[in-house]
């Protein structure tokens, strides 16, 4: 729960940053007419995570990421990110940890704000590794994620969102609901 509360404290900043730069009459920034709104970027991202396992106990945990990607048009964008989630305790001597990379693709519903909403999904590969009585997995991994971007300058936006991760294995899958909070540096 402590992972969650840093996510939400994180994006509440984020949005409150937002706010005070919205109170700026002078700014005239808007994001669909600025043409730095296309091009490559690099972010990363902090948050909890909760596991639904099926074969064992639920547990909550960390998250931290990060990927390169592109914004092709005012709405659309995809990237490439590598994530890591654990220490889940499991089961009695059982630990793991989960790491992903996804290719995914995103629908920004850009507007005149600096508060741009989004949809987004992603597929890949996972692993799990075991430690104690869990083992090591691999498989397909697929991603869900809808959140707000804050445009802080021409360059740089926070994100806040939810996340949803599985990675498909033999046995049981790793389904994670995830908070994050993440920034994002436009080139």
């Amino acid at each position: 729960m402590k992972f969650f509360k840093v996510a939400m404290v994180l994006g509440v900043a984020a949005i409150a940053t937002g706010a005070a730069q919205a109170a700026d009459p002078n700014d005239g920034y808007t994001p669909s007419a600025d043409p730095s709104m296309t091009g490559l970027y690099l972010r990363g991202d902090l948050g909890g995570s909760m596991l639904n396992w099926d074969g064992g106990d639920d547990d909550k945990s960390y998250v931290f990421g990060g990927g390169v990607g592109n914004q092709f048009t005012d709405f659309i964008r995809a990237d490439i990110t590598a994530d890591r989630s654990g220490k889940y305790e499991i089961g009695p001597g059982a630990d793991i940890t989960t790491t992903t990379v996804l290719g995914n693709a995103y629908f920004d519903l850009n507007n005149s704000t600096m508060f741009t909403p989004y949809v987004g999904g992603g597929v890949g590969y996972g692993w799990v590794n075991g430690s104690g009585a869990a083992t090591d997995d691999k498989g397909l991994a697929l991603g869900l994620a809808a959140g707000v971007t804050v445009d802080v300058t021409t360059n740089m936006a926070l994100d806040v969102g939810y996340r949803f991760r599985n990675v498909m294995l033999d046995g049981d899958d790793t389904r994670e609901h995830q908070a994050t909070a993440g920034i994002r540096f436009r080139f």
